[in-house]
């Protein structure tokens, strides 16, 4: 039970995110702005997080998030992970389909890496396994990236948009389609997206060891993301109907976004890191191919063709060649730890040797 509630927990997170992102596609492509329903939906996770993370974190520490240093961290944290981030995914979203969702999201690591290298955090070795894996890893996700924007190929089945266009009738549920379809902005937007949550992970890995109540520095970053995705979408949304919420599915979908992704979703991730390990999260990421391609065939929902799935297939292998050489850096890592932990424990127990030996002597 051990593994198989993790393991099956994680996998229904997965689920629920590609279903609450085609439900989306369909609340924005129906006429609802993408830029307001990431302003209610993180103003939600806002106003649930802030109390809760104070519950969570009820000792007193030293540290206060009120110095300079950490709150301009948490201006860029919540302008990468949420302002920035969210908005293009959204609209990204609009002109794309689920499937070029996940094959965009599936970059993340190897941009991170990517990131890495320029402040010279990480460091490359060229014959070490782990930094050849990570490098041919970025190689493939960005093949297959490059294979999702360029090549759709035949249709594995067509939208029924495509059916009741020809019978001049617009069908209703379950059903979204760009008209017309702006596929490769809509992917360039959302590879700009996954560019901006692999800066949020770098500024997010230095905060934490900043200040490790994790739950707080979540709480405050929310809260200054959607202050910002606010000020944004004043500007892009100037329609003041666009803003006015009614009793219907729309507001449900604001509400269990806001929910699910602020406090199940981000509780689950937390909890299953800290007992697998950090790398346990990251490794259900691709299942989100499988859940969009299910439901984009039963559904109907956007025309699903072959060259999508194959270019996320393969985006999806150098993610996890990308995820390997991670897990293989790190077990180097603390192997190193444990031969300096011995080399110091062996130079502390020398002189003590000789000391009880001059005392014999």
């Amino acid at each position: 039970m051990g593994e198989v509630v993790p393991f099956t927990l994680m996998v229904i997170m997965e689920g629920c995110t590609i279903g609450l992102t085609i439900l989306a596609k369909t609340a924005i492509t129906g006429g609802m702005s993408p830029f307001v329903f990431v302003v209610y939906t993180n103003a939600i996770g806002s106003l649930l997080l802030l109390p809760l993370s104070f519950i969570f974190h009820r000792e007193r520490t030293e540290q206060s998030l009120l110095t300079f240093p950490l709150l301009v961290r948490i201006f860029f944290l919540g302008l990468t992970g949420i302002a920035v981030s969210q908005n293009l995914a959204f609209v990204g979203l609009s002109d794309s389909s689920p499937i070029v969702v996940c094959a965009m999201g599936l970059l993340i690591p190897s941009l991170s890496f990517l990131l890495s290298i320029i402040p010279r955090t990480t460091r490359l070795d060229w014959r070490n396994s782990s930094s050849q894996a990570k490098l041919m890893g970025t190689l493939i996700s960005i093949t297959g990236a490059v294979v999702v924007e360029l090549y759709k190929g035949p249709f594995i089945r067509k939208s029924s948009y495509f059916y009741a266009h020809q019978l001049k009738v617009i069908p209703k549920l379950f059903v979204f389609y760009s008209a017309p379809d702006n596929w490769i902005l809509g992917g360039i937007l959302l590879a700009a997206a996954s560019l901006s949550v692999a800066m949020w992970n770098v500024i997010q890995l230095g905060t934490v060891k900043q200040y490790p109540q994790v739950m707080k520095v979540v709480s405050f970053y929310s809260l200054a993301g959607t202050i910002q995705c606010l000020v944004f979408s004043l500007i892009m949304e100037r329609d003041l109907n666009a803003w006015k919420l009614k009793l219907n599915l729309e507001l449900l979908l604001i509400v269990v976004t806001g929910v699910f992704g602020s406090i199940i979703r981000s509780n689950v991730h937390l909890a299953w890191s800290r007992m697998k390990g950090p790398f346990y999260v990251p490794m259900f990421k691709p299942f989100g191919i499988v859940f969009a391609t299910f439901f984009g065939v039963s559904f109907f929902t956007n025309s699903l063709h072959y060259g999508s799935v194959i270019g996320t297939l393969i985006t999806g292998m150098g993610y996890y060649a990308v995820m390997w050489g991670q897990i293989r850096e790190e077990e180097l890592r603390k192997e190193r730890d444990v031969e300096r932990t011995d080399d110091t424990s062996d130079q502390i127990k020398t002189p003590l040797l000789q000391e009880q030996e001059e005392a014999q002597v």
